[in-house]
């Protein structure tokens, strides 16, 4: 409870989105930043206060978690901006926190399209300490073992699975292990995985592009396999702005009634008509609760 309320939720309301994606972050950010067993005596403290107090130091650790998150993302966007081509999929910064290369790996997949492994600096001498994360199609923990049996001594050891993997090499090896690990790449990733398919359940009818429709799937338990619906229609962009410096909010338009909708963790300007792959959501603010589709994909 004192985890929810430290980040402004109600545990009255709580659904399994609160669980996976507001406690969890922070109890897993002390582990990535700090000391994981902060996290620990919060989940058992039986004092509201001590709680209180435990929730509110992993509040913080979380913004610093994700301004460290921004700041490296930036650093490797800016870094692929001036490649020749964007079939790069191994990357390292030796400014980078090796508690946060998994969720940067995760970022640049999704705007790559590709397996990523993202590397920084361990903290014993002379080693890196890398974090993977795949696509569809490709079994990450067999091909870097594809990568260790063709390279003996290159990785000095990994382990993971299909979608998520982590390794640790020399320093030294970084270049080698780049090559070797796209070779596998490109025996093991079919052709039919490297193309950025998005499937949808289709339109929505406006009837139910509703608050009592959003929350309905909102208080349902979605997962691996078992996706939230994703819903795609055309809409016109009536107005767009930058909110919270990474995001943008918009007002569409589709068959004379407009909806609130936002586009998470992009700042690329959206054409003035579009055809949007969307999410049902429920914005609550000032205590009043709201629609609002959640843009992820568009053409």
């Amino acid at each position: 409870m004192a985890l929810l309320r430290a980040a402004g939720r109600n545990p009255a309301e709580a659904s399994s989105f609160d669980f996976g994606f507001i406690a969890g972050p922070r109890l897993n950010a002390a582990g990535r930043l700090s000391d994981m067993s902060l996290g620990i005596e919060c989940l058992l403290a039986d004092d509201e206060a001590r709680a209180a107090n435990c929730a509110q130091q992993l509040d913080r650790l979380n913004r610093d978690r994700k301004k460290i998150e921004s700041d490296m993302l930036e650093q490797a966007l800016s870094f692929l901006k001036n490649l020749s081509s964007e079939d790069q999929s191994a990357f390292f910064d030796a400014a980078w926190h090796e508690g946060v290369v998994g969720i940067l790996a995760a970022r640049l997949k999704d705007r790559l399209h590709r397996p990523v492994v993202c590397f920084a600096r361990a903290a014993q001498g002379g080693l890196l300490k890398g974090s993977g994360r795949s696509i569809s199609g490709l079994h990450l923990r067999d091909c870097l073992d594809l990568v260790a049996k063709r390279a003996p001594g290159l990785i000095v050891r990994f382990g993971g699975h299909a979608m998520a993997a982590g390794l640790t090499i020399h320093e030294s090896g970084y270049a080698r292990f780049g090559e070797a690990f796209e070779r596998a790449l490109e025996e093991m990733l079919p052709a039919s995985a490297r193309l950025r398919v998005v499937e949808t359940d289709g339109t929505l009818d406006a009837a139910h592009r509703t608050l009592q429709v959003a929350q309905l799937l909102e208080a349902q338990i979605w997962g691996q396999g078992f996706p939230q619906p994703l819903f795609c229609d055309t809409f016109a962009v009536e107005k767009q702005r930058v909110v919270g410096e990474r995001h943008l909010k918009l007002l569409l338009q589709k068959d004379g009634r407009r909806y609130e909708a936002m586009r998470f963790g992009s700042l690329d300007p959206l054409p003035a008509r579009m055809k949007a792959a969307y999410r049902l959501a429920v914005n609550e603010f000032n205590g009043l609760k709201s629609v609002q589709l959640n843009v992820e994909h568009f053409e």
